[in-house]
C-alpha cells in the first residue's frame, strides 16, 4: 500500500501512530536528557525498558493498521519512524553519557 499525502484523514493517522509511539516509550522509561546524566546507573537495564516500550508501541501501531485499511500505510511510517527516531535518542543518551560522564542525579 503507498502512503498517500494530502488524502483525507493522512496526517492525523501519522502524528497519532508517532504520537503512540513516544507515549508507550514515555511510560517506560524517563526522558533520553534524564537517561544520559543518569547513565552510568541506568546502564544496565536502560535499553531493555526502551526496547520494551518500542514493542509495546509497535503493538499498538499494528493494530491500528488492521483495523483502518484507509490509513495502513500512514499509520505504519508514523509508528516506525517514531519508533526509529526515539530509539536512536536513547542510544546516543547513553552512549553520550557513559562518554562523557558528570553528575549523577541518582544514587544506588
Amino acid at each position: 500500500m503507498a502512503l498517500s499525502v494530502g488524502g483525507s484523514g493522512s496526517g492525523p493517522a501519522f502524528l497519532i501512530s508517532a504520537g503512540l509511539v513516544y507515549e508507550a516509550i514515555a511510560a517506560a522509561c524517563s526522558s533520553p536528557q534524564t537517561a544520559e546524566i543518569n547513565a552510568d546507573q541506568r546502564a544496565p537495564t536502560l535499553m531493555k525498558w526502551v526496547n520494551l516500550g518500542v514493542l509495546q508501541a509497535l503493538g499498538f501501531v499494528a493494530i491500528a493498521a488492521l483495523i483502518d485499511s484507509e490509513h495502513r500505510a500512514e499509520i505504519i511510517a508514523g509508528g516506525g519512524l517514531g519508533a526509529g527516531v526515539m530509539y536512536v535518542q536513547y542510544r546516543h543518551a547513553l552512549a553520550s553519557g557513559k562518554k562523557n560522564g558528570g553528575p549523577s542525579t541518582e544514587t544506588r
